[in-house]
């Protein structure tokens, strides 16, 4: 008979998910920012890695305060996002569309991260887990933030430059 999961276990589980797709992404950013041929958004694309990074130790911090060690499950998702870049990045390479591609991929990652963080965010609140809730919620910000200036960076230069 199989034993009765709660939200502590799903939190977990979730959490486990998000650690791999951020350590995916800090994987995959670098090579966006080299196909990138739009100044702004390569920058934009160097900034996340940094703030990436960051994400990570603040799950690690989760981790720690919920006593578990900080370890990654699979995460098809990102996988399957991450892959659906590389296509943009190989089958527009060298045209005005590829940036436009890249910031449709990155945000698609940022939708998939704001998801996960605005969640495990209200579960660990939910939870009783204050500390927790304010580390999330400070990743949950800046994805956030990194979804608008993707935005901004599209519909003032990358869009038009494409069209």
């Amino acid at each position: 008979m199989a034993t009765e999961k709660t939200l502590d276990d799903l939190f977990l589980d979730t959490l486990k998910d998000i650690y791999y797709a951020e350590k995916q992404i800090v994987k995959t950013l670098p090579k966006m920012a080299k196909a990138a041929t739009s100044p702004q958004l390569k920058a934009g694309f160097e900034q996340h890695l940094d703030e990436t990074e960051g994400h990570i130790e603040r799950l690690e911090q989760v981790f720690e305060l919920i006593g578990k060690p900080a370890r990654g499950k699979t995460c098809d998702a990102i996988l399957g996002i991450i892959e659906e870049g590389k296509s943009i990045m190989e089958e527009f390479k060298g045209t005005v569309a590829l940036d436009a591609g890249l910031i449709s991929a990155a945000q698609a990652v940022e939708h998939y991260e704001i998801a996960r963080y605005g969640t495990l965010k209200t579960w660990a609140q939910q939870l009783g887990m204050k500390d927790a809730a304010a580390l999330l919620d400070a990743t949950l910000k800046e994805e956030e933030a990194t979804d608008k200036k993707l935005s901004q960076v599209a519909v003032s230069q990358v869009n038009l430059k494409a069209a």
